[in-house]
C-alpha cells in the first residue's frame, strides 16, 4: 500500500508560479508511474501530467504544455510539479496519483491509477 501526500498548493496571481510536491510512503516508489490530475468545480477530473518510473518519459496535457514541468526524485520518494505562467483556468484541486508499473509508458486515464492523494487546492486570481 502506498500513501500519497500532496503539498504546495495555494493562492497565486495570474502569471505567477507554484511548485506542488507529492510525497509517497513505502519502499517501492521507484517502481511507480506517477501522475497529476486536477478537478475544477463542476468539471470532471482531467489529466495534467505524468512521469514514468525512471523519470525518462513524461507527458503533458496540451493546456499545460510549456508551462508545467514534472520531475521526480526516487531517493526522496517525491514528485514535483513546477507550474509557471499560471492562468485563472488552472484553478482546481490537484491530485497526485500512482500506479505500480515499471515500464516506459505513460497513462492518462484516471482509472488506470491505483493510489491517490487527498488533493491540494490551487487558486489563480486574475
Amino acid at each position: 500500500q502506498v500513501q500519497l501526500v500532496e503539498s504546495g498548493g495555494g493562492l497565486v496571481q495570474a502569471g505567477g508560479s507554484l511548485r506542488l510536491s507529492c510525497a509517497a510512503s513505502g519502499h517501492t516508489f521507484s517502481s511507480y508511474l506517477m501522475g497529476w490530475f486536477r478537478q475544477a468545480p463542476g468539471k470532471e477530473r482531467e489529466f495534467v501530467t505524468a512521469i514514468n518510473w525512471s523519470g525518462g518519459s513524461t507527458s503533458y496535457a496540451d493546456s499545460v504544455k510549456g508551462r508545467f514541468t514534472l520531475s521526480r526524485d526516487n531517493a526522496k520518494n517525491t514528485v514535483y510539479l513546477r507550474m509557471n505562467s499560471l492562468k485563472p483556468e488552472d484553478t482546481a484541486v490537484y491530485y497526485c496519483a500512482g500506479r505500480r508499473e515499471r515500464a516506459p509508458i505513460i497513462r492518462v486515464q484516471s482509472y488506470d491509477y491505483e493510489y491517490w492523494g487527498q488533493g491540494t487546492q490551487v487558486t489563480v486570481s486574475s
